[in-house]
């Protein structure tokens, strides 16, 4: 017996669903047989190019269908294929190709050309290069017209790495987390089980693809369940009103600032929106539609990273409960553990972690963070969170940070969470300070609430009553804002202006 791997799903939609569109993009309209064989032309013209089981394939470009083709073509024969962030320098661009050392680098010349060409040069590796956006001798498309739409690939180990997304900058570089077929189909079932979707689904893939987002809400669902997926090159507001019109989208990857300009843009008389479900941005739609009432949209949120293929845990299971990120999905089991691996009571604070199909193969070519985050057959998030009594797991935040008090691992995340459910309490940011005797000292950088007052000790206090002693705040200090750096607390300015330092091992992270 042999596993179904996601280049089956292409074999057998073109069986079922002879006549249903699998893709739309621009001038492209792929019904399932079609679409397989654009698969089966790619996994030839990637085979003829050398790339065989275990070999890789890099995209430098943006949204695009050709994406899914390279997908399913490297789920055939065994490859891996990475999108990468078509935002980065050439510096980046290099630095991705020396370490991912692709068979076939896949380009795009519209606006991230000049950065392509300038990798080019600084590479030390020597892939072949096609071109998407153009018809040129050198082209993908030229590549795969030569091509025979025979599918003569056999049996596929469902547990190979196929898709690859950089994430993860530890150790100050970015890491390829290897997505395996067991993966992706997981996330796939999960997705359509949360988002109740069919081959009747359209989803509109306007997120980026090199984010898992895009995958799991919905592209990978509808994939699954012989649906259409539609590619937009940018994201454009009135032009994703005219695609969500023209195709009938179900559901869409949109963030709120595109969702206020589209509802800005929104024209009855030109637009219909009626088949999109809201899901967890209906209230910005200004009621233009209906609730969605599947267990994701009635219910949206959880926690997730790209290493467990996206939202392992979510609120869509068992509805919500005391945590802020419900339950784990049926095929994934969650503890939370303490620094030796420990499970924790209930109530208190630990390292999240998970296993389960939907946990990814590791990182390209890091084999000892590999061996220091997958231990004991557990994927270490280094992320903090606690069981709740009712059985749903709360976040608290990164674990990266931490703060020793003599023996005692203290993780700013748990206490921060902590001062901000006083009521006084705007925002709280922990820092560590260099202690003769505990190593270090918790001290507590708290902004109030407009016109608040509260004293050191009764913040203090709060924290005794709520979580272990140890990790109290020693000593406080008011500030009217929190620094922010790249979006998120800044915790370097922090230990400037208040004499932060001697965190364990050197520095603020721990891989």
């Amino acid at each position: 017996m042999t596993h179904t791997t996601l280049g089956d799903i292409s074999r057998e939609h073109r069986r079922s669903y002879p006549s249903g569109i699998a893709i739309v993009d621009d001038q492209y309209r792929l019904t399932w047989p079609e679409f397989d064989d654009r698969v089966n032309r790619t996994a030839h013209a990637l085979q003829s190019a050398g790339v065989a089981e275990g070999d890789r394939v890099l995209w430098l470009g943006q949204t695009s269908f050709r994406v899914f083709e390279l997908l399913g073509a490297c789920a055939k024969l065994g490859a891996m294929v990475c999108p990468a962030n078509w935002r980065q320098s050439d510096e980046e661009f290099a630095f991705v190709i020396d370490d991912f050392d692709p068979k076939v680098v896949v380009w795009q010349e519209e606006e991230i050309g000049e950065a392509v060409r300038g990798a080019a040069k600084l590479t030390t590796r020597d892939p072949v290069w096609w071109q998407h956006d153009t018809d040129d001798q050198d082209s993908y498309e030229n590549a795969l017209a030569a091509q025979s739409t025979e599918d003569r690939w056999g049996p596929v180990d469902v547990d190979l790495p196929l898709l690859v997304i950089y994430t993860a900058a530890i150790g100050g570089k970015p890491n390829g987390s290897m997505l395996t077929h067991r993966n992706l189909l997981a996330m796939a079932h999960e997705a359509s089980y949360l988002t109740r979707s069919n081959s009747d689904s359209v989803f509109l893939n306007s997120g980026p693809l090199f984010h898992i987002g895009n995958f799991q809400w919905d592209a990978m669902a509808v994939y699954l369940q012989g649906g259409t997926n539609v590619f937009v090159r940018r994201v454009d507001a009135k032009a994703l009103l005219e695609t969500i019109t023209r195709e009938g989208v179900t559901s869409a990857f949109l963030m709120p600032p595109t969702i206020m300009q589209m509802t800005q843009l929104y024209d009855a008389d030109k637009h219909d929106v009626s088949r999109l479900r809201g899901g967890a941005f209906t209230p910005l739609w200004n009621g233009l539609l209906e609730q969605d009432t599947t267990p994701w949209g009635s219910a949206p949120g959880g926690f997730g990273q790209t290493e467990v293929s996206g939202l392992a845990v979510v609120n869509g299971h068992g509805g919500r409960g005391r945590g802020n990120s419900g339950r784990p999905s049926p095929l994934v089991r969650v503890r939370i553990v303490d620094t030796e691996g420990n499970e924790q009571p209930i109530g208190q604070a630990g390292e999240i972690v998970v296993a389960g199909d939907v946990v990814h193969a590791g990182y390209w070519n890091r084999p000892e963070i590999n061996a220091q985050r997958m231990r004991d057959g557990w994927w270490h998030t280094t992320d903090l969170g606690r069981r709740e009594p009712d059985g749903t797991i709360h976040f608290l935040g990164t674990m990266t940070r931490m703060i020793k008090s003599a023996a005692e691992n203290i993780y700013p995340a748990e206490v921060e969470n902590c001062l901000e459910q006083h009521p006084a309490v705007r925002e709280a940011a922990l820092i560590g300070v260099p202690d003769p005797q505990f190593t270090q000292a918790v001290k507590a950088v708290v902004a109030l609430v407009d016109g608040a007052r509260v004293t050191t000790e009764e913040l203090i206090e709060h924290c005794r009553e709520r979580i272990a002693s140890y990790k109290k705040p020693r000593t406080v200090e008011f500030v009217s804002e929190i620094p922010k750096r790249d979006g998120g607390k800044d915790y370097g300015t922090l230990d400037a202006m208040f004499g932060g330092g001697g965190y364990p091992g050197g520095d603020n992270v721990r891989a």
